[in-house]
């Protein structure tokens, strides 16, 4: 089986068959940084990691780019609203760029704490105008833009295939009666759908970051900012581009109007596209002024964080890796209690199993690329489990279906420990969960408390250890011949004595009250 994705274009499970043989460019879209990312914003990070560390499990080259949009995202997708960085930033009485940078801080603080691997490529929007400017300029050569109050627009009626992402129908566009798409009313549009790529007149006085352009001193539309990132980084065909579900009818759509507006031909061929996290009473949002983060503490008024719940960030992974990319995800505290004690479970069935074939456990392997997926020096059946985590990934990434792959060998008896811990080691290379150095933790806490009870039982100093000894080891006799008079006896002896008698796993051991 090969690696099959579903591709929100055409809305199918498709062969994934890069451009390259063997390699991949993908661009995920990446934060504004304005404020603390929610829990809801993380699951397409999460979800960007899966796909990463698949294609690299599946032996593919890759290159992983991500903007941070530090400039010109208004608070709605379609040109209306407030701009995000500059009411933050008159908020906290600080510029935009030092909001902006608080921010991206914040939010690699949370990719760090749930183990998601750093793209290839982080690129700032305000350290790309030029690249913007001279996109633009392509997309105005081939007739695509006009000017109006101030502001270039891009003409969606001048693009054929305007909206076939989003499924949406150009003539009702003409009518302004988009599907699912939001109508903003502004007197400079021709057509409601219509959005901008280079803003000089703004509704906000004294823009904190302009630029000079050919239209006039200004800033450009969020939109482009990734069109001309994802460009300069992975040319002008790539293959996958990865985002919320929410960028389908509005961002996403007009990053291809003006991407392929500006070069003529198709921009992306895959699109893949993470669903909602659903709290039990809605969709988490910022703007509601209450959400939840994962790790930053937040004013009651305002919400909470998962850590002071007393959740670890690796809780929070695991909890979505045990639902579907594509499939909406419903979040309780109840439900994120459920996976923590699930991770748990797993770390101790995994600590128990390498003591069981008397295996320290440290941390896990880097596995570079084709390592985890080879089949050399396995047996017929770690293949076999191999192989169902493999297909699991190939179908859409379907990790609840990996996961359970994982639990299924630590139940196989006929798996050495070493053949089970390796093959764990590997799938953990995709999951992200460290799995092998949450138990080792396990493992070196046990032992602690082993060598703690060796030292409680240590009864060299006591005088009368070698009677008390005798007596204990005789009590062990008599029960063994069903002695159980004498038995009795003698344990009324020894807690006429004070002594109190434990039976453990490895035999009675014995302590003074």
């Amino acid at each position: 089986m090969a690696l099959r994705l579903y591709n929100t274009m055409g809305r199918t499970i498709q062969d994934f068959v890069p451009i390259t043989p063997g390699f991949v460019g993908f661009y995920g879209c990446g934060p504004t940084v304005y404020n603390y990312a929610h829990i809801g914003n993380l699951r397409a990070y999460v979800f960007l990691d899966t796909l990463d560390r698949s294609l690299s499990f599946l032996g593919y080259d890759k290159k992983h780019v991500m903007n941070i949009t530090d400039i010109g995202h208004l608070t709605g997708d379609a040109d209306e609203g407030d701009d995000k960085m500059l009411k933050t930033a008159q908020e906290r009485h600080q510029s935009v760029l030092e909001v902006a940078q608080f921010y991206t801080d914040a939010f690699f603080a949370d990719m760090d704490a749930l183990n998601i691997i750093r793209p290839d490529v982080v690129c700032k929007a305000t350290d790309h105008i030029s690249e913007m400017i001279e996109l633009i300029k392509r997309i105005e050569a081939n007739g695509h833009t006009y000017m109006a109050g101030g502001n270039l627009y891009y003409d969606v009626t001048t693009y054929e295939h305007y909206g076939d992402l989003a499924q949406l129908n150009l003539d009702e566009l003409k009518a302004g009666a988009g599907k699912r798409a939001v109508v903003v009313v502004d007197e400079n549009k021709r057509n409601p759908h219509d959005f901008v790529l280079w803003f000089t007149k703004s509704k906000f006085e004294n823009q904190a970051l302009t630029w000079d352009s050919p239209w006039g001193r200004g800033y450009p539309g969020w939109h482009i900012e990734c069109s001309a990132m994802s460009m300069k980084y992975l040319g002008e065909h790539f293959d996958i581009h990865t985002g919320g579900i929410d960028h389908v009818p509005i961002h996403h759509t007009n990053e291809i109007a003006q991407s392929e507006g500006a070069t003529g031909k198709k921009w992306v061929n895959y699109w893949l596209h993470n669903e909602f996290l659903i709290l039990e009473g809605g969709k988490m949002s910022k703007s509601s002024g209450h959400f939840i983060t994962l790790q930053t503490p937040l004013p009651p008024e305002k919400g909470f964080s998962l850590k002071d719940k007393g959740f670890e960030p690796l809780d929070y992974r695991f909890f979505l890796l045990g639902g579907h990319y594509r499939k909406q995800l419903v979040f309780s505290l109840d439900a994120l209690e459920s996976a923590k004690n699930g991770r748990a479970s797993l770390s101790q069935k995994i600590a128990k199993l390498a003591s069981k074939g008397g295996i320290q456990l440290s941390k896990g392997k880097t596995y570079k690329k084709g390592q985890a997926d080879s089949r050399d020096g396995l047996s017929e059946n770690a293949i076999k489990y191999l192989d169902a985590f493999k297909a699991a990934l190939e179908n859409d990434l379907m990790t609840p279906v990996a996961l359970s792959t994982v639990s299924k060998l630590l139940k196989d008896q006929n798996l050495a420990p070493t053949e089970a811990l390796e093959l764990i080691d590997r799938m953990d290379s995709v999951l992200g969960l460290k799995l092998i150095e949450n138990a080792a933790k396990v493992q070196e806490e046990a032992k602690k408390a082993e060598e703690a009870a060796l030292t409680r039982y240590d009864h060299s100093g006591d005088p009368e250890a070698p009677q008390i000894d005798a007596l204990v080891a005789e009590r062990i006799a008599a029960k063994k011949a069903k002695d159980f008079a004498r038995a009795d006896a003698i344990r009324d002896e020894l807690t006429a004595k004070g002594i109190v008698v434990t039976d453990t796993p490895n035999g009675p051991v014995w302590e003074r009250a």
